[in-house]
């Protein structure tokens, strides 16, 4: 039997989709076990498998989200795979944050795969957030590799410093640990979203490849 606040947090993630208009929460389930949020059902698009994996983030108490949603595309918005190739090769084109002939688009049934080197995780993310919208798309995998080119001196003391100037991180809760390009943060935060804050002040520092996150959510 499910504790009091489970139920309250289950409450809490389906108010969340239901009050955010970019996700039709009718065909939307949500169980809660432990700060474990699942989505279940289908929704119409990848863009808005995406957004309903972002709404329930917001939401306080949540730890850890299983997204199992099914993308279940409206007759109208079928692609054949050729087609949703160009347009994913034009959007990527037109997004001034993608280094131009770096990212390659693969397609099959659908599913479109990027692949290539950037210098930044910025990139990487640009060119995810250039193609999840796109119509006729059912799921992404973001294949992209780092491979800086610029490796700043010291990069725990970059990180550590940028942690402090910000007003949203507790950053004496936070502990980083570098080793050739790659960061791994441990401690806890307050929410997913103040957890966010920190891998992406960690992605900022010049030089780093990897960012390892052992971040627990403390509520």
């Amino acid at each position: 039997m499910k504790n009091q606040k489970d139920l309250n947090l289950k409450h809490d993630v389906e108010a969340e989709l239901e009050w955010d208009p970019e996700v039709d929460a009718r065909k939307i389930g949500v169980e809660a076990v432990g700060g474990v949020v699942t989505l279940v059902g289908h929704v119409h698009s990848y863009h808005e498998k995406w957004n309903a994996e972002n709404v329930a983030k917001r939401v306080h108490g949540v730890k850890a989200i299983a997204n199992d949603l099914e993308v279940q595309l409206a007759f109208e918005d079928h692609r054949d795979d050729s087609d949703i190739a160009r347009s994913a090769v034009s959007a990527l084109e037109w997004n001034f944050a993608i280094p131009r002939d770096r990212v390659r688009v693969v397609v099959a049934k659908g599913y479109l795969t990027l692949e290539g080197e950037v210098e930044w995780q910025f990139q990487k993310n640009a060119a995810l957030d250039s193609v999840r919208h796109l119509r006729g798309v059912r799921g992404v995998s973001n294949q992209i590799t780092l491979k800086p080119h610029v490796y700043a001196g010291d990069v725990k003391a970059k990180i550590e410093a940028a942690l402090k100037r910000s007003a949203e991180i507790d950053s004496k809760q936070v502990t980083v640990e570098t080793t050739d390009g790659s960061v791994t943060l441990r401690g806890k935060v307050h929410s997913w979203m103040e957890r966010q804050d920190v891998v992406n002040a960690a992605w900022s520092a010049p030089g780093v490849k990897n960012v390892i996150d052992h971040l627990a959510i403390s509520v």
